[in-house]
Formats: structure tokens, C-alpha cells, sequence
């Protein structure tokens, strides 16, 4: 989310976060449907013992807290992807001039959780993939749906995917995530890292991202933990 000088980390989430409830075409609470599984996935049986992706599906404390509480993922960053490494900073990619999408890049065990599995996180509770350029209350390109692929593999399954979820018209808009390979990814300031978990209270994350851990556990029950795997070192709230 986008915050405004002179206001607080948490003054600015609640004064955005209020603001926008209930006016929005699809806010957190409405993405709580199970989707089908995809078609095409990699098998986990003899799989490596750990890969990494790139998700930007709008603010990235409400990615890094949902993919916190799937179980096989070991850790997840929020950052930046998309641009320049010298635009990689908050105050930057704020402009929506850098070409970076606030993202999060997770590791999980293939032997546990495919990649397939995150997808159908990613698609039917992390966020709405048929938000153009906007995500929640969020607006700008820095807050768009896109696949940041780290192997062939990876470009074949989403690929698959997204085709599979459109010609079944799961959703009742047109998917717009963007599947692009992964050119470099870049770690956001340590204070959004965990901000959900720091920040449970905050307006916005009560609004738009607790919502979206409560329908993971709702929605894809074998699929999710409750204690989150945190990047910070403080214990869990």
C-alpha cells in the first residue's frame, strides 16, 4: 500500500484501509472459492529440495502473509521485481514510473508443495488476478498480477494455468496476470518485512490481508499451517 508523508505505518493502513472497505468490485473477503487444480504440474516425487518463484498480486505484506502459512514454503521476502536494481527502493516504485511490481519471493520444498499448489493459492485466495493494474485499494502498476517464472517448468505450468482457470471461466472477468521471466528481485526495506504479522491491528491489514489468511485455511485446509514460517526473528502474534 501506498503510504502518505506525515502519517504512521499503521495511521496511514487504517485511514486507506476504512476508506476503501466495502467499495471495491472484489475486496479480500470475496476471494474464499476453491479452483481446480491445474492440469499441468510438476510431479513432487523426485523433485530438487528447494526452488523459488517471484508472485506480485498487489501489496506484498498481504502476499508475504498469506504464502507465510503454506505449509512446505520455507521463506518468503517481499521486495520488488520487473525493474532497474537502482529503483528498487519504496519511495521509487511508488512513482509506478520503475517498472517494478511489489512481489514476494518464495522458497518452498517441490517434495511438499508444488508449484502448481501455490498457484492455486496464488489464484483463488492470495488476490483477484482479474484486477488491471490494481489490487484492493491499491492502484498503480506497482500493485499488479504477474507470474515472475524462475524455470521452463515454471513458465509451462502457469502458462497451462491461466489458460486452463479462462476456458473454464472460473472468474467472471478475464485473467490479466502477466507471466514474465524472472530477471532480478530485490529485497523491500526490513520494515515491511512481516508487517502483517507485526501488524495485526493496523486498519488496512485487518481489512484487506487477514481476510485472505482465514480463507486459505478455509479454502485449502491441507495446504495450510497456522504457525507462519517469518523471515524477522520476533516471535509470531
Amino acid at each position: 500500500m501506498r503510504l502518505s508523508s506525515g502519517l504512521t505505518l499503521g495511521a496511514a493502513a487504517l485511514a486507506l484501509g476504512v476508506a476503501a472497505f466495502g467499495t471495491l468490485p472484489a475486496g479480500a473477503a470475496d476471494l474464499d472459492k476453491q479452483i481446480p487444480a491445474p492440469v499441468v504440474d510438476a510431479p513432487k516425487s523426485g523433485a530438487a529440495t528447494s526452488e523459488t518463484v517471484v508472485l506480485a498480486g498487489g501489496c506484498f505484506w498481504g502476499q508475504q502473509g498469506v504464502f507465510e502459512h503454506v505449509k512446505g514454503v520455507t521463506k518468503v521476502v517481499a521486495g520488488y521485481s520487473g525493474g532497474a536494481k537502482n529503483t528498487a527502493t519504496y519511495p521509487q516504485v511508488t512513482t509506478e514510473t520503475t517498472g517494478h511490481a511489489e512481489s514476494v519471493e518464495i522458497t518452498f520444498d517441490p517434495r511438499v508443495v508444488s508449484f502448481g499448489d501455490l498457484l492455486k493459492v496464488y489464484f483463488s485466495v492470495a488476490h483477484d488476478p482479474t484486477q488491471l493494474n490494481r489490487q484492493g485499494p491499491d492502484t498503480g502498476s506497482s500493485y499488479r498480477s504477474e507470474i515472475f517464472y524462475e524455470t521452463p517448468m515454471q513458465q509451462k505450468i502457469a502458462t497451462a494455468y491461466v489458460k486452463q482457470l479462462g476456458d473454464a471461466h472460473i472468474f467472471p472477468r478475464p485473467i490479466v496476470t502477466k507471466i514474465e521471466p524472472m530477471k532480478g528481485f530485490y529485497p523491500a526495506e526490513d520494515y515491511h518485512q512481516d508487517y502483517l504479522i507485526h501488524n495485526p491491528n493496523s486498519g488496512y491489514i485487518v481489512v484487506n490481508d487477514l481476510p485472505k489468511i482465514a480463507a486459505l485455511e478455509k479454502v485449502w485446509p491441507s495446504l495450510y499451517r497456522s504457525e507462519p514460517v517469518m523471515l524477522t526473528k520476533t516471535a509470531a502474534l
